[in-house]
């Protein structure tokens, strides 16, 4: 078995169109979540989102390109172009031949859906558009990152609602380290804020108006996001062999499933998800400084997540640092595990552990640090990313500060 690292990232969400810029803002406790801004959205009793603002796809895309790609394909495309151009790999000839892209997503094209419904429907008319359904697919993204890299191994999309785009980066780690592919690249992508989109989501009342406050006992439920994050994942001597600048390591993962409530988190599955990352990555308990969080801002997932971590890690889980960023970039339904791993590369590459802003009030029954409102310097050598999704599927990554290991074989 091989060991893996991340040699390149990139991302467009509500807070930036980078990774400098996210990680800036992340620092700051900047707040990307506003009024959105979209067609009928006066009829919506939930307002605000984290809107990517200033989406210009003209800049990125031509018209023919524009044609076939869904607002979520064209997040994970710059995204993905930003990741490839970091690691500095080429995927031409043997490279591409096992290199691949697994991403995660929920909704897949919900605008192309959106406005597919309301041409058939509202408009009456009787066609659409004929390239409605290669737009809409969920695979749709990670086809188009295939052909721009010419990416000849496995390529597909993964949906388990908000653990998506976590399965995926644990599925590409596990081809990685097992040599299957050399690289992988690996995310998810999201855009459900039209009005169909968050329509759909108001209808099960784990909406807040006004704000995400993960853990504070004010929390009154989730915000949604948009965006995109996508990662190279590559074999830790083929990285070292070419000079790659080396982000962090992927050290273990865990999946399992609940099998107890379509919508209810159950403390006993979130334990087992997140005891398995540490059992995969060999990594005990107490080497574990920072959790990124799946903190949604929902009564039931806050206390559900903290019990679960007090279970794993008994006296261990006052000296953790745990943080939800949904209150910043809000919750990206598929893609919101990948853009939390900026968080926690963060964490391991400069020891900035990002805030849980909107903090106003502890709760007894979410008593741990949850670095509420203000970014903390702390050294961390290993880290957790947390994704806990309705079905009851889970899903949890473990990291480690790639320095650390250097000096092993």
């Amino acid at each position: 078995m091989g060991r893996v690292v991340i040699t390149g990232a990139g991302t467009v969400n509500a807070l930036a169109q980078d990774v400098a810029g996210t990680w800036a803002a992340m620092h700051q406790g900047q707040c990307g979540i506003g009024p959105l801004d979209f067609r009928d959205v006066e009829r919506l009793a939930v307002q605000i989102g984290a809107q990517v603002r200033d989406w210009n796809p003209e800049t990125h895309f031509n018209r023919q390109q524009l044609s076939l790609y869904d607002r979520f394909t064209q997040f994970a495309l710059v995204a993905a172009r930003q990741a490839v151009a970091q690691s500095g790999l080429n995927f031409d000839g043997r490279m591409g031949l096992t290199a691949g892209v697994v991403l995660g997503t929920a909704g897949g094209g919900v605008n192309t859906w959106d406005d597919s419904y309301r041409t058939v429907y509202e408009e009456a008319k009787n066609r659409v558009h004929p390239l409605v359904v290669p737009r809409l697919m969920n695979n749709a993204a990670p086809a188009h990152i295939s052909m721009e890299f010419n990416l000849r191994g496995p390529s597909f999309s993964v949906s388990t609602a908000c653990a998506s785009s976590n399965h995926a980066m644990g599925l590409a780690y596990q081809m990685v380290k097992r040599g299957q592919a050399k690289a992988m690249l690996a995310g998810g992508a999201e855009a459900m804020l039209c009005f169909g989109g968050v329509k759909a989501w108001e209808g099960l009342r784990v909406m807040s108006r006004d704000a995400c406050r993960p853990f504070s006992l004010t929390r009154n439920g989730m915000v949604m996001g948009e965006g995109a994050a996508v990662y190279v994942f590559e074999d830790l001597k083929h990285a070292r062999a070419r000079g790659a600048e080396i982000l962090c390591e992927i050290s273990g993962f865990s999946m399992n499933s609940d099998a107890s409530d379509i919508v209810m988190p159950s403390r006993a599955g979130a334990a087992r998800a997140i005891a398995g990352a540490l059992a995969d990555a060999k990594m005990k308990p107490d080497e574990v400084g920072y959790i990124n969080a799946h903190g949604t801002g929902t009564a039931a997932n806050d206390k559900t997540e903290c019990a679960a971590i007090a279970d794993v890690f008994g006296p261990h889980a006052d000296h953790l640092l745990v943080s939800s960023t949904k209150a910043m970039h809000g919750h990206l339904i598929g893609a919101t595990g990948a853009v939390e791993l900026l968080a926690v590369i963060l964490a391991l590459r400069d020891g900035v552990i990002a805030p849980t802003i909107g903090y106003q009030e502890p709760d007894p029954e979410c008593a741990l640090d949850v670095v509420p409102n203000t970014a903390r310097q702390a050294p961390i050598k290993a880290a957790l990313s947390n994704a806990f999704a309705f079905g009851g599927m889970n899903a949890v990554l473990a990291l480690r500060k790639h320095e650390e290991n250097a000096a092993n074989p």
